[in-house]
């Protein structure tokens, strides 16, 4: 199998951590040899930039805030993405640039096309194969959010921005359909989970195809 690298995006508490789980599980499963990591974070870099950009008392400018999440996601490729993918596994990140654009870009009102630039450079190009948007209404995720932890600074922005980065993360959606799977996230676990793990499958199967063409 040559690497598949799959994205899980979406608005707070949509269940992101759920389905990755169970698609985790569906690929151990079937012996499939995968990593799972998340953003920001993922490295020991990385996870001392998500505990300044999530802490509460943390006040900064929306430019800060993303360059923060893209040195974070430069350090999270280099290190652990593409050296997984290179092995031939499958990569499962709880969150990736759409991200980015959707919080700081539609939620913060950074303009897109500097997102992008400097986004491609951070990454290298290195997009998913696969993006599973979970969409929820930011009203009803964010009460599911406050019923599992106690709200970080992103979390505590306001209705308005959450209503504005879902927003983004349905327009971003609309622009690669071939990238995007969007699932209402409201419907349940199970039928969430056959829905991703039939399309990876999908995905799988062609991989598997071009390794022995």
């Amino acid at each position: 199998m040559s690497g598949l690298f799959i994205s899980f995006e979406g608005p707070e508490g949509a269940g992101k951590s759920t389905q990755i789980r169970r698609l985790s599980a569906r690929l151990a499963a079937a012996g499939l040899p995968h990593l799972l990591t998340r953003e920001p974070g993922g490295t020991e870099v990385g996870d001392q930039l998500r505990a300044l950009v999530l802490d509460t008392r943390s006040q900064m400018e929306a430019m800060t805030e993303f360059l923060i999440y893209s040195a974070s996601r430069a350090q999270l490729v280099q290190q652990v993405i593409r050296p997984a993918l290179g092995r031939g596994e499958a990569v499962i990140c709880d969150r990736y640039l759409d991200s980015s654009y959707a919080y700081q870009g539609y939620g913060r009102g950074l303009e897109l096309s500097h997102l992008r630039a400097v986004s491609a450079a951070a990454t290298g190009g290195l997009m998913p194969n696969l993006t599973v948007l979970l969409d929820i209404e930011p009203d009803v995720g964010l009460a599911r959010a406050a019923r599992v932890s106690h709200p970080d600074r992103i979390e505590r922005a306001g209705l308005d921005f959450h209503r504005r980065l879902r927003r983004g993360f349905l327009e971003l959606a609309a622009a690669e359909p071939g990238r995007f799977l969007v699932l209402d996230a409201s419907r349940q676990a199970d039928e969430l989970e056959a829905d991703i793990w039939g399309t990876v499958k999908g995905l799988l199967t062609g991989n598997a195809a071009q390794t022995t063409a």
